[in-house]
């Protein structure tokens, strides 16, 4: 690991050495709806996962109203092929919140029953969406998130990624970069997994995204995160 203007850079699987990173890591990556993680940050998802670390990727619901002209229950039956699909290309698992699809909650009884659910997970590291995003889904999964977190003494790193940034993520200024040049091909089949979503068009968006961060960090391909101020720096890749 390099450090430039305060910015952090994966420079390959030595950073982890470098960043006292040893034995096995339990990542989870939350997003709103199937597909958010894997736009996100699935680059950054798979350098984990190469590296033998495990890495969940948590849903909060099963994008059950994403399908144009599919009953809920239909569309959510295709969506949930389609994220096991793109985790397995991830080499990732598959886990969702069951909320519902443009319906989140955010009270007492959701908080706890999304702590427990991460609390089970145990993670060393979560990434999440962005808290200033124009979807509720995506807006909602940061709250619980963080919710979760500061109740679990925030012992794991917590950092948030971009998704559609100005379409979706609004305000992202990023602390950190990663290097998903080796990996950009199998972030692309992962997303492309999941066929129901248009992927031609919101690929293209994303991956406008990552070229102009691989230009902020010195990459031809990279993924940005902010890494919260309490947060331990030392699992990030």
């Amino acid at each position: 690991m390099r450090r430039l203007s305060r910015r952090n850079f994966l420079v390959g699987s030595s950073a982890a050495v470098s960043m006292g990173v040893s034995g096995k890591l339990k990542v989870i990556v939350a997003g709103g709806h199937p597909g958010d993680p894997e736009y996100g940050c699935g680059g950054t998802v798979a350098r984990y996962s190469d590296l033998g670390h495990d890495v969940t990727l948590l849903y909060l619901n099963r994008g059950e109203k994403g399908c144009p002209g599919q009953t809920p229950k239909a569309c959510s039956t295709t969506r949930v092929s389609e994220a096991q699909r793109a985790c397995e290309i991830l080499k990732a698992h598959a886990r969702f919140a069951d909320q519902t699809d443009g319906e989140a909650v955010v009270d007492q009884t959701h908080y706890d029953a999304f702590r427990r659910l991460l609390e089970a997970e145990n993670p060393d590291i979560v990434f999440t969406q962005w808290p200033i995003d124009n979807h509720r889904d995506h807006r909602a999964t940061s709250t619980l998130v963080y919710d979760a977190w500061f109740h679990m003494k925030k012992r794991s790193a917590l950092y948030y990624y971009e998704v559609s940034d100005g379409e979706d993520t609004l305000l992202f200024h990023p602390t950190d970069y990663v290097d998903i040049t080796p990996t950009e091909a199998r972030k692309r089949a992962a997303c492309y997994a999941h066929a129901s979503q248009s992927p031609d068009r919101f690929y293209s968006l994303q991956s406008q995204v990552t070229r102009f961060r691989g230009i902020e960090s010195g990459h031809p391909q990279a993924e940005a995160f902010i890494r919260h101020p309490q947060s331990s720096a030392k699992f990030l890749l």
